[in-house]
């Protein structure tokens, strides 16, 4: 397929993500992300955690993919994505997993951070619809995405649904290790709201297409929040489909940060849900962040 082929063109030397690291991942060479040219797979499998849209009955058909572009020094799946939990499949063996998954009753295919493996995921996702896949295809990143590549998914992906995770650039720089993230995650959800709309959910309730926006209310960063969440109701609209997470934990290496070692308060959480309700935002069922 020439959208595949295009996607593959920006894999070795790599260019996939803002870093623009150009490994040359077709010969070992590893970049920030540490995966090569093959897809690198922790585990998968149904999952009932994610937001109702996504889970229905059948729960959320669920790909992590090991390895990250960005550095969250408080990230819960820091196993996968920092340590490096998975083995390498074929594009083949990851196609078969879609399928398997779709046979289970799962209502989506739900590619956890995919970013840094983009052609070797919807090469995967395009075989696997030649075997018959039919459900939706949930692109679930962190929202650090070089916007050509993005631009490229357009008619294959039907669900985006990035975590946006700060507009600061404080913030950025120390606990993602990405100092232009404010301003490349709001272009990737101009871009996406671009190609896919709003969220649209079916007669049983159940997301088929549209943008999903999750927010994780950091400790200490309640303004952070409200700026994010009142550029999302001015930029995008707020019909925005918008979960306001807060389930932050300081996982792997935040405490070696002592402002996030801890919990948000429920004041600090309430501060920021009543300010998405002002803001007349389409508020999810909080949930567990990906």
């Amino acid at each position: 397929m020439e959208k595949i082929d295009k996607l593959y063109k920006y894999l070795s030397p790599c260019t996939l993500c803002p870093r623009n690291c150009k490994s040359l991942r077709n010969k070992e060479e590893v970049g920030f992300c540490k995966v090569t040219d093959k897809p690198m797979v922790s585990s998968f499998g149904p999952h009932f955690g994610e937001e109702p849209v996504l889970v229905g009955f059948g729960g959320s058909g669920t790909i992590f993919f090991t390895g990250c572009n960005l550095g969250c020094v408080f990230c819960q799946n820091y196993q996968i994505s920092h340590l490096m939990e998975g083995e390498y499949i074929t594009v083949s063996e990851l196609s078969d997993i879609m399928i398997y998954l779709e046979e289970k009753g799962c209502h989506n295919i739900n590619l956890v951070s995919p970013t840094h493996q983009i052609p070797q995921v919807f090469s995967a996702v395009e075989e696997a619809k030649r075997k018959g896949l039919k459900i939706p295809i949930v692109y679930n990143c962190g929202g650090y995405e070089n916007i050509k590549v993005l631009t490229e998914l357009q008619g294959l992906v039907d669900i985006y649904m990035p975590d946006v995770k700060t507009f600061n650039h404080e913030f950025s720089k120390k606990y993602l290790k990405a100092p232009d993230y404010p301003e490349i995650v709001k272009e990737t959800l101009l871009e996406m709201k671009r190609q896919v709309g709003h969220l649209k959910v079916n007669e049983y309730g159940l997301a088929e297409k549209g943008v999903m926006i999750r927010h994780l209310v950091m400790p200490g960063w309640i303004e952070d929040s409200k700026e994010i969440l009142r550029w999302i109701a001015e930029n995008l609209g707020k019909e925005t489909y918008v979960n306001v997470m807060e389930q932050y934990f300081p996982f792997y290496k935040a405490c070696d940060y002592p402002e996030i070692c801890r919990k948000i308060t429920e004041e600090e959480f309430n501060k920021v849900y009543s300010y998405a309700k002002k803001l007349g935002l389409r508020l999810a069922v909080s949930t567990t962040p990906d």
